[in-house]
């Protein structure tokens, strides 16, 4: 279902059981939980974040995620109504900044695992060929990530920084 690397981390538990939910309940949500589809995660550092999205898209600036993926919405919608899945085939890979999700967890005022797992599932729909640069496609991408983090209780609620 997934596989998480670091890079230039420290391998984290709290990161992965966050993780493991989410993807969990993004795969159940699509009915692809039984489909030999994965998604490759890779958590690292501003720094490499930069560089891959310079290299791979051309744009010369850190980011919180980044999403790579493998089918186009077309090819992977027929995949999966044909439940085509003799092979293990790779959704496509999801790059994190842990420092960009700790940053926007403070300065959007949640918790540092609602911003985590907003990422996952942000960058999931994108694996899954979903977009939000046009409105009509925001309107569709939007509410499957907020019907995701509410199944799984993770709210937008203010943190107290007691």
């Amino acid at each position: 279902m997934y596989q998480i690397e670091y890079l230039d981390l420290e391998e984290n538990e709290k990161y992965e059981e966050i993780i493991k939910k989410v993807v969990e309940q993004c795969f159940k949500e699509e009915k692809i939980e039984n489909s030999k589809l994965y998604i490759s995660i890779i958590l690292t550092t501003p720094e490499n974040i930069h560089q891959i999205n310079k290299q791979y898209r051309n744009v010369d600036k850190e980011t919180d995620v980044l999403s790579f993926p493998i089918f186009e919405k077309e090819e992977l919608d027929k995949k999966i109504a044909q439940k085509d899945f003799e092979y293990e085939d790779i959704l496509g890979d999801i790059i994190i900044s842990i420092k960009k999700v700790e940053e926007q967890a403070k300065e959007y005022g949640h918790s540092f695992e609602r911003e985590l797992a907003y990422m996952i599932v942000h960058g999931f729909y994108h694996l899954m060929g979903y977009d939000h640069i046009k409105e009509e496609d925001k309107l569709v991408m939007r509410p499957k990530e907020e019907k995701i983090l509410e199944r799984l209780g993770i709210t937008r609620e203010e943190i107290d920084e007691k």
